[in-house]
């Protein structure tokens, strides 16, 4: 018997949980809409819900396999606005060290998310 999982698929699972649970906090905590707003992010918490949606629907569409480098390409500009909006302002007030901290999680899955987009065979 052969416990094995290719790493593609674990790379799959890791992503889709990461953003599936994100997006559902986003739907349930109302602390996410209040940080929304002090991004100033336009039409903060219309822009909110379409997140969590597409996080959401975009990690089940990557876990189940299907469709894997269409959803990856809208979590990769959610990442890339994620670390504008909430990281590089951390960068510009307190340094390297503590953006490579706060934004650590933000770079595995942009890294995930981009393996998946480039390498992925269906």
């Amino acid at each position: 018997m052969k416990l094995y999982m290719p790493v593609m698929r674990w790379n799959r699972y890791a992503v889709a949980i990461v953003f599936i649970t994100s997006g559902m906090m986003k739907l349930v905590v109302e602390e996410f809409q209040g940080i929304f707003m002090s991004l100033n992010v336009p039409y903060a918490v219309q822009t909110l819900f379409i997140v969590a949606l597409i996080e959401i629907a975009c990690g089940a569409l990557i876990a189940a396999h299907l469709y894997v480098k269409q959803a990856a390409a809208p979590l990769i500009f959610i990442m890339i606005a994620a670390l504008y909006f909430t990281k590089l302002p951390v960068l510009l007030t307190q340094g390297l060290l503590p953006f490579l901290f706060e934004s650590r999680l933000d770079i595995v899955m942009m890294i995930l998310l981009l393996v998946l987009f480039q390498h992925h065979r269906k």
